[in-house]
């Protein structure tokens, strides 16, 4: 190392121009802002969804529809999944939701209702939160029982 090949440390040296240190330095004046407008002003921040005053697209976009906040969400068990079900032996004669749990057919806070799609052969006594009428009269139909929670 000898006096003409030293340098700064590795990320020691601001590399750039000093913006607003007078007129002598290139970047004085209006700071490199421009000049006039709200970009020009301190205290200036640009809103979320600003596109320059042009319309922006949350307000561009239509908007309809209703979300009702009260709405109760069920999942929807048929009847063909359950018999799926028997057969592999995952389920036996009675079917809550400790079983149903237990099968993966259901999470711990969901609430079930019962849908009559497919074919019953099993005797079965189902409790769940819900039953469509189709899956009540095919449960009781194979000699079994329907209880709602």
């Amino acid at each position: 190392m000898s006096l003409n090949n030293l340098q700064p440390a590795k990320g020691s040296i601001k590399k750039g121009k000093r913006i607003a240190r007078g007129e002598g330095s290139g970047k004085g004046g209006t700071a490199a802002r421009g000049h006039k407008g709200a970009k020009s002003r301190s205290g200036y921040s640009r809103k979320i969804g600003f596109e320059g005053g042009q319309m922006p697209l949350q307000r561009r976009v239509p908007k309809f529809g209703f979300t009702n906040i009260n709405r109760v969400e069920y999942l929807g068990i048929n009847l063909d999944k359950i018999q799926e079900f028997v057969d592999a032996g995952k389920l036996k004669d009675t079917v809550d939701m400790s079983s149903l749990i237990e099968a993966r057919l259901a999470r711990k806070n969901d609430l079930v209702k019962i849908l009559g799609r497919g074919e019953l052969k099993a005797k079965l006594n189902i409790t769940a939160h819900k039953f469509t009428e189709t899956a009540k009269a095919a449960i009781e139909a194979a000699g079994g029982s329907a209880v709602t929670l």
